[in-house]
């Protein structure tokens, strides 16, 4: 049976960023539902004790894999926030891979938002680091994940990525704090970024 993770902060840590409210619709409804739906479709199936990791992994496309996807996307989106560092630089590796990519920090930041501004889909925006521990910048649709690289957009040769850290574009994880002012949200959540949670996968 897969259980709907535990929030990694308090429901009202994100404030002012994100409020109280968007979380418990966002948390407490969406995610609660691909829960419910996961454990409904895979009962007396061959996945029925399996975990979410596996589902991923080897579900045929279709509304298995999906939820099991939306479920794991939205656990990874939580855990890459936080409470609200003064200073949320990342440390001298992922500094450093960052300026390989001949960007400074707030010039990855706008080529961050400029992806997510350009990500129409109902998905998520991801920071990742390729089998060569160089970084790119990706978009996925629906429950896409860097965990089947056939989901990524554009990735027509199925590069492998280490998903560092991602963040939700789809109307739920914003609109009750920010309405139709989606650049302000992108702005905004720089400042909750968990950057401890980016190094350590960085560092895998």
């Amino acid at each position: 049976m897969i259980i709907l993770p535990q929030l990694p902060f308090d429901k009202t840590g994100l404030m002012p960023v994100i409020d109280e409210k968007t979380i418990d619709l966002h948390y407490g409804k969406h995610h609660q539902w691909y829960v419910n739906k996961l454990n409904e479709l895979i009962t007396g199936t061959s996945f029925e004790n399996s975990d979410l990791e596996t589902i991923i992994s080897t579900a045929e496309a279709g509304p298995i894999f999906n939820n099991a996807a939306q479920i794991r996307n939205h656990t990874f989106y939580r855990n890459s926030l936080r409470p609200i560092q003064d200073n949320n630089l990342p440390n001298p590796n992922l500094s450093q891979a960052i300026e390989q990519k001949r960007w400074s920090f707030d010039n990855f930041k706008q080529e961050f938002i400029a992806k997510w501004t350009n990500n129409f889909w109902s998905g998520r925006t991801w920071l990742v680091k390729t089998t060569n521990n160089e970084l790119e910048i990706i978009n996925t649709s629906n429950a896409g994940t860097p965990m089947r690289p056939e989901t990524v957009i554009g990735n027509k040769e199925n590069i492998n990525y280490t998903p560092l850290f991602t963040i939700d574009v789809r109307e739920h994880a914003y609109y009750l704090d920010y309405q139709n002012r989606r650049p302000e949200y992108l702005t905004n959540i720089w400042s909750l970024i968990n950057r401890s949670f980016a190094e350590e996968n960085f560092n895998l």
